[in-house]
This record gives C-alpha cells, structure tokens and sequence, in this order.
C-alpha cells in the first residue's frame, strides 16, 4: 500500500473546484500543463532535495530519493505525484517536500487520503 500527494498548477485547482465533476482527475484535458519554466524549476527542485532522476518514459520523469521516506516522484507535463510508503515518517515527508513546493504561488497540493486541497 502506498501514500500518494500530487501537485498541480493553481488554475488545475480552480478547474476542479469550480467543476463539480465526479472523476475531474481521470480526464487529462482538465489538468492545466506545466509552463517549460514550471516543469524545469519542479525537475531542479527535486534534484535538489536529493531525488535522482531514474529514468523517463511515455508518462514522464521518474525519480528516486536514497532516503526511503521520500519515497519516489514522477513528473509530467501536468502535475508532480509522489508516493511513499505507508508509514508515518514517509507520510509525513512527501506531505511537507509538496507543501514547500507550493510557495511560489504556483502550485497547489492535493492529498486524495487525507480530503483533497490543501489550503493555508
């Protein structure tokens, strides 16, 4: 079992919130693409809290973090997943690693297991 949190553009959260569709997050046209600049600051982002890019493929870039609580990340052309083991170290991690990547203003996180948005 595994603990996901996804980041997406702020426009991606207006969409779903405004939208009032079931299955929002199923259709890929409702999610908002990352700017080039976005996803290049997300991808250096990531190097630098120590994830290692693993590879890419059809759904994106693939990262792993050597400290198991960081669990892995995949980012793609319209939001950053990552997923980590279900305990409460990793959970915690992966929850503040995408909070801190919400301070531009950008970005906001969505945690499916613990009610959605996150909001300040």
């Amino acid at each position: 079992m595994s603990y996901d949190i996804q980041l997406y553009r702020v426009e991606t959260k207006q969409k779903e919130t405004t939208a009032n569709i079931k299955d929002f997050f199923d259709n890929g046209e409702n999610l908002v693409p990352f700017t080039d600049a976005q996803f290049h600051g997300l991808k250096e982002r990531l190097l630098k809290y120590g994830y290692e890019q693993e590879h890419e493929d059809e759904f994106g870039l693939h990262f792993n973090n050597p400290d198991e609580n960081y669990g892995t990340a995949l980012l793609t052309n319209t939001a950053l997943y990552f997923t980590a083991g279900w305990n409460e170290n990793a959970i915690f991690e992966i929850g503040m690693t995408a909070s801190e990547f919400t301070d531009s203003g950008e970005f906001a996180k969505y945690d499916p297991q613990n009610g959605g948005w996150e909001d300040f």
